[in-house]
């Protein structure tokens, strides 16, 4: 176990996000679906994205990597089938501890219609799944799984169909079907029984989809019809900037930082561009330019927020929440409990060792404002990115350094954040386990 002493300093300069590893994820699937060669550029490493890829190679995608971008030949529906003669029958995927690639990719692995073995670590085994083995119970389909660990195996072929989903599910479940079922030979809807959470995400795959060829019609983020026996065309995207590592530096701003945070797209359909709104709820002042955005620390208010449409920036918020005055809350967050970690008890656990009040609850965090944070123990990281980097921007206003443990951890979506806190002034060291 790695830890780093981080050092209460201010933070100066400008930062460039890294792309949006929700619209890596998707373009790269997109292209690899596709006739043809697409070009995705402008993409970052991070773990989650490299599962993606290396799972879309397992189905037979040809990809070819040359600094930041790829070279991507979709091999999927007529040359599959010439792809897979003379090889094995069955396919393993090991989706590490991608969430998205394991439900974008379950559904996918069913067109081919091949003994499909998902694998992966973490936590991951215990992300419910449940919806997509109502799918399979409903069609017949042939399965097995194991208990708390991933090691799910598929060997039946996906059928189109009425998708009956709750709404208040993980988007990537309804994601993943609407890149599989185009490709069907029939048609098929997918039927909403609830009002839709995490609807930017979906916006996400609607607009990937469309630039890739594929035609969905949304009726009201209630009905989803889907035309079988499309065809994804090839396609040349770069990445944009990502939300939710601009929320990061973005609050790092709004408690006292002095950041210019660029490559953000302020018309992005990204869900977590609601941290520029939630700020502006807070009470920061924001300046907005061509493809920055710095935020200056003014008088903070406490708010109200749902949580269930930006999930990922949940923790950064909590963290500026626990610095505004009177009491604020955080509600509908429960999906939180079952991400890398326990995020609402990791983000409760970690900022009252800061001097936070923080009253958790099932399903929401409430925060009564303090004036000042104060580190006086180890932190733990809980091996999850997104409290890795909460952490990180604490330490900036924290009245004493701060030890955290497992840093390495923020290579799941942002390989090169300790870099960049650091170019901004940023002081950490590396310190023995035991310290």
């Amino acid at each position: 176990m790695s830890s780093i002493k981080i050092y209460p300093t201010q933070l100066n300069g400008e930062v460039v996000i890294p792309p949006s590893k929700s619209l890596a994820h998707r373009a790269i699937i997109c292209a690899s679906l596709s006739q043809g060669e697409s070009i995705i550029s402008n993409i970052d490493f991070s773990d989650d994205i490299v599962a993606t890829i290396q799972a879309a190679k397992a189905l037979g995608a040809d990809i070819r990597q040359e600094k930041d971008t790829l070279y991507i030949k979709g091999i999927f529906r007529e040359n599959f089938q010439r792809y897979r003669k003379g090889k094995k029958s069955d396919i393993t995927i090991d989706c590490n501890e991608s969430g998205s690639t394991l439900r974008f990719f379950v559904p996918i692995s069913m067109i081919i219609g091949d003994d499909v073995r998902f694998t992966g670590r973490g936590n991951l085994g215990k992300r419910p799944l449940t919806p997509f083995y109502d799918i399979f119970n409903k069609q017949g389909i042939e399965y097995e799984y194991k208990v708390k660990e991933l090691d799910l195996r598929i060997r039946d072929k996906l059928k189109a169909d009425e998708f009956r989903l709750p709404g208040d599910i993980s988007s990537q479940f309804i994601s993943g079907l609407l890149f599989s079922l185009p490709l069907l030979e029939e048609d098929s809807t997918i039927v909403l029984t609830s009002p839709l959470e995490s609807r930017g995400y979906i916006d996400l795959t609607l607009q990937t989809l469309e630039m890739f060829g594929i035609e969905i019609t949304n009726d009201n983020y209630e009905t989803f019809r889907i035309a079988g026996n499309q065809k994804y065309k090839a396609t040349n995207y770069t990445v944009e900037g990502d939300f939710s590592q601009a929320a990061f530096f973005l609050i790092a701003g709004a408690i006292g930082n002095n950041i210019a945070v660029k490559n953000i797209d302020v018309a992005s359909y990204q869900a977590d561009k609601e941290v520029i709104s939630l700020l502006e709820r807070i009470g920061a002042k924001l300046t907005i330019t061509d493809r920055t955005i710095v935020a200056k620390k003014d008088k903070l208010r406490a708010i109200k927020m749902n949580g269930s449409e930006c999930p990922d920036i949940v923790p950064i918020m909590a963290l500026i929440l626990a610095l505004c005055k009177g009491e604020s809350e955080i509600a509908n967050v429960a999906r939180l409990r079952i991400k890398e970690c326990d995020r609402l008890k990791a983000i409760n656990s970690e900022l009252s060792k800061l001097g936070a009040h923080i009253d958790e609850s099932a399903t929401k965090l409430a925060i009564n404002g303090v004036e000042e944070l104060y580190a006086t123990k180890v932190l733990s990281s809980h091996k999850d990115h997104r409290i890795a980097m909460t952490i990180a921007i604490a330490a900036t206003v924290s009245k004493n350094e701060i030890i955290l443990e497992d840093p390495e951890c923020v290579a799941k979506s942002y390989p090169s954040f300790w870099d960049d806190y650091k170019l901004l002034g940023g002081r950490i060291e590396l310190v023995d386990s035991e310290s």
